[in-house]
């Protein structure tokens, strides 16, 4: 069902802001660090270990598809209304803490492709056609 996958996104997403919240005591910044990235990865991350044993009913992929898609522009909307001077004039943690957020972001996300081999690729891309095919029949 399509609310499992609303489930997840719920569940990464909490669990991403206490740990973005954990990782700013740790930098001794008063605020959530990354929460809504972490929460991001931790989406992609259960989806992949999902998809690989099998326990993502079709239903679910689409509500996990769905918010994965939705999630770039509230990610964007978010930052919009964050006040960038007042990160830099806070001191140079701020700073630290965004550029270190991007490293490790682009390491996962680069981590995360290479995992992926090329004949999975090509069978996902050849199952979802099918089913395209199938639905327009």
């Amino acid at each position: 069902m399509i609310i499992y996958g609303t489930a997840l996104l719920a569940l990464c997403h909490l669990l991403g802001i206490f740990l973005g919240d954990l990782l700013g005591q740790l930098m001794g910044v008063k605020t959530n660090v990354g929460g809504v990235g972490i929460a991001m990865l931790l989406l992609i991350c259960a989806r992949l270990y999902m998809q690989r044993r099998a326990w993502l009913p079709q239903m679910t992929e689409r509500g996990v598809e769905y918010w994965g898609a939705m999630y770039i522009p509230v990610v964007v909307a978010m930052a919009a209304q964050q006040d960038v001077v007042a990160a830099l004039r806070g001191g140079p943690v701020a700073v630290l803490a965004a550029i270190g957020s991007v490293v490790v972001c682009g390491a996962v996300i680069s981590l995360i492709n290479r995992m992926e081999s090329p004949a999975a690729i090509a069978a996902a891309e050849a199952e979802s056609m099918l089913i395209k095919e199938h639905r327009h029949a």
